[in-house]
């Protein structure tokens, strides 16, 4: 209890404080009564991490936060300054700080403890609804913070996984690119020798003959590595024979081109004339392979700028429509696909032909496949499997992710959907994917729930279906 001068010094703080301020003046005199005055110094920690506030701070001065480390670095997700309430609230479920609750500055604040709550409740109603409104307020400040980092965590996840997936067709662009030139190089080079040997008729029309049969490909039973390599290992030997540049070889085995055609120009064309005939037509096959090649992997850079564009609803307002759960799924799948290939995980697909489209925000329902399957990903060792199935019930469609990993054990499976509970390692998990895709569901009319046992988890997403 506070009494003499300090009350009175205190009663006039009161009645400028920002929260109780317009509080009567009888319910200020409650509060001083019951209180004790509380101060820390600047780096001092009121909460640790994880700890259950007692007690209900009035701040005078100076100013606390919570900082969060979630894997990307510490930062600050809210903060109190004079003028504000903090700390166990009224009405409030009182649950674990997030991160450590410090003192910024030295700060002066009124602590009142938890066993005066029912006689505050009673006995200072115009205090108690401020309590309640800041209670509201912070709900709301912790959620849009939850989200803002769920969202960079997938954005996290979304860019490593694009920057793997694009990395290999823009570097087989770049490759291709810089030995296309050198191959058309090559060809003019050979083209302009062929131009100054004066070749007859006969000789242009049997080189003309082995241009058509570059074309084609190499017969199939050629395109496995053994055979390829068998089929190059023939040409060099043919090549070295005739004393032909080597170099041809593997262009040639690529193509239709047999030895019987190449001994045919050989009958015909020979020396210098007949080396630079293979050389051309070498360059020109290695130009049209290279051609397709570019052609392959800038169709898969398209595909998944495509992905991503769907995955995000870039072009979307964030409104609730008509979506396609089978297209999300897909999208989903393949921003995973470097996590899935480098697991060697098998991921099966049972979508149903005759799914309708649900109601909803598509990037948010997106976010909720991403992390469920991610979290599958997750959950099974290498070579695992993961079944992502999805068929219609009356009104709604379900979506059921399976995965044949370890299970959650049953201590904690009434926990998976609380904030920040994670089994994951510090830096691989923020607690969050779960409660998340649950805020999301709900804001969506949908459920979610969970089947667990050893070998086999399964989460059952249920969304109401157009109207």
């Amino acid at each position: 209890m506070i009494d003499g001068p300090d009350a009175q010094a205190l009663m006039a703080r009161l009645a400028q404080h920002r929260a109780v301020g317009a509080a009567p003046a009888s319910e200020h005199a409650w509060l001083i009564a019951h209180a004790t005055m509380h101060r820390l110094a600047a780096g001092d920690v009121l909460l640790g991490r994880g700890g259950s506030a007692q007690s209900l701070y009035v701040v005078l001065s100076g100013r606390l936060a919570i900082r969060v480390d979630r894997g990307a670095g510490s930062h600050k997700i809210i903060e109190w300054g004079a003028g504000d309430v903090s700390g166990l609230l009224p009405f409030s479920r009182g649950t674990n700080a997030p991160g450590d609750v410090v003192s910024e500055e030295a700060t002066e604040q009124l602590e009142v403890a938890r066993e005066h709550f029912p006689e505050l409740i009673r006995e200072c109603p115009a205090v108690t609804a401020v309590m309640v409104h800041a209670m509201l307020d912070r709900a709301r400040q912790f959620t849009s913070s939850d989200l803002r980092d769920e969202k960079l965590v997938s954005l996290g996840k979304l860019a490593a996984g694009l920057a793997h997936e694009l990395n290999n067709p823009a570097s087989a662009v770049v490759r291709g690119a810089k030995l296309l030139t050198e191959s058309i190089e090559a060809s003019e080079t050979a083209a302009r020798r062929l131009g100054a040997a004066r070749l007859s008729e006969d000789q242009l029309a049997a080189i003309d003959e082995i241009r058509m049969m570059c074309l084609k490909s190499a017969p199939t039973a050629m395109r496995s590595t053994v055979g390829r390599s068998d089929r190059e290992d023939e040409f060099a030997d043919w090549l070295a024979e005739h004393r032909a540049d080597e170099r041809c070889a593997g262009a040639l085995a690529e193509t239709g081109v047999t030895i019987e055609a190449v001994d045919t120009l050989a009958a015909i064309v020979d020396g210098d004339v007949l080396n630079a005939a293979l050389k051309w037509m070498a360059a020109g096959c290695t130009v049209r392979t290279l051609a397709a090649d570019i052609e392959t992997a800038a169709s898969r850079i398209h595909d998944l700028v495509g992905a991503v564009k769907g995955f995000t609803y870039m072009d979307h307002a964030p409104t609730p429509e008509p979506v396609d759960i089978r297209q999300g799924i897909a999208d989903t799948l393949t921003m995973l696909g470097a996590k899935t290939r480098a697991k060697s995980v098998v991921v099966e697909l049972a979508l149903a032909d005759d799914l309708p489209c649900a109601y909803a925000v598509g990037a948010e329902l997106n976010q909720v496949w991403m992390n469920l399957i991610d979290n599958a990903l997750d959950a099974v060792t290498v070579n695992g499997r993961v079944v992502v199935a999805a068929s219609c019930e009356p009104g709604r469609v379900v979506v059921r992710i399976t995965d044949n990993g370890p299970g959650i054990p049953a201590d904690i499976a009434g926990r998976i959907f609380d904030p920040f509970f994670t089994t994951k390692g510090v830096g691989k998990g923020t607690g969050l994917g779960l409660d998340i895709v649950r805020r999301l569901l709900q804001r969506h009319d949908g459920e979610i729930a969970v089947e667990s046992e050893p070998g086999r988890t399964e989460f059952q997403v249920r969304l109401p279906v157009e109207q």
